[in-house]
């Protein structure tokens, strides 16, 4: 059963579309994530409860191997992005939003922010600043 979700007009539909270069330089396709799991987290270095969620969101990528997830970084700079991926050692890929187009693609009004959509592209669970990765990891599983 998947936990209490934060409120969201996403909710129940298709994760919206994104075609971005990872600061790794791969190229990401959302289109191409169809048939797992899909883990969309946004986060910014000024963001206090994101240093909490980060972390959390780095081992759950660890353990989770079938499910994609993607960090998205709403800092202003690609520099600034660069920088919280390797202080907090982060392995996924991550996209900066230049311009803040993906945050207003998925509706992001507050930091940090996880969307989780199921194998077919629907959003099933929203988790915002008060969610953990205990709420995550229940909700990977629930819709497993």
């Amino acid at each position: 059963m998947l936990p209490a979700s934060s409120a969201s007009p996403l909710l129940g539909r298709a994760l919206p579309e994104f075609r971005r270069t990872a600061l790794d330089g791969t190229d990401l396709d959302s289109r191409l994530f169809r048939g797992r799991p899909v883990v969309v987290e946004f986060f910014a270095a000024y963001c206090e409860p994101c240093k909490r969620t980060l972390p959390a969101t780095q081992q759950l990528s660890r353990e989770n191997r079938h499910a994609v997830f993607v960090g998205i970084s709403a800092d202003d700079y690609a520099s600034t992005a660069r920088a919280v991926v390797a202080e907090h050692g982060l392995t996924f890929a991550v996209v900066h939003d230049s311009g803040h187009v993906l945050q207003g693609r998925f509706r992001v009004r507050e930091l940090p922010v996880t969307f989780l959509a199921d194998a077919s592209g629907t959003v099933r669970w929203v988790g915002g600043p008060e969610h953990g990765a205990e709420e995550l990891a229940r909700a990977l599983d629930a819709i497993e």
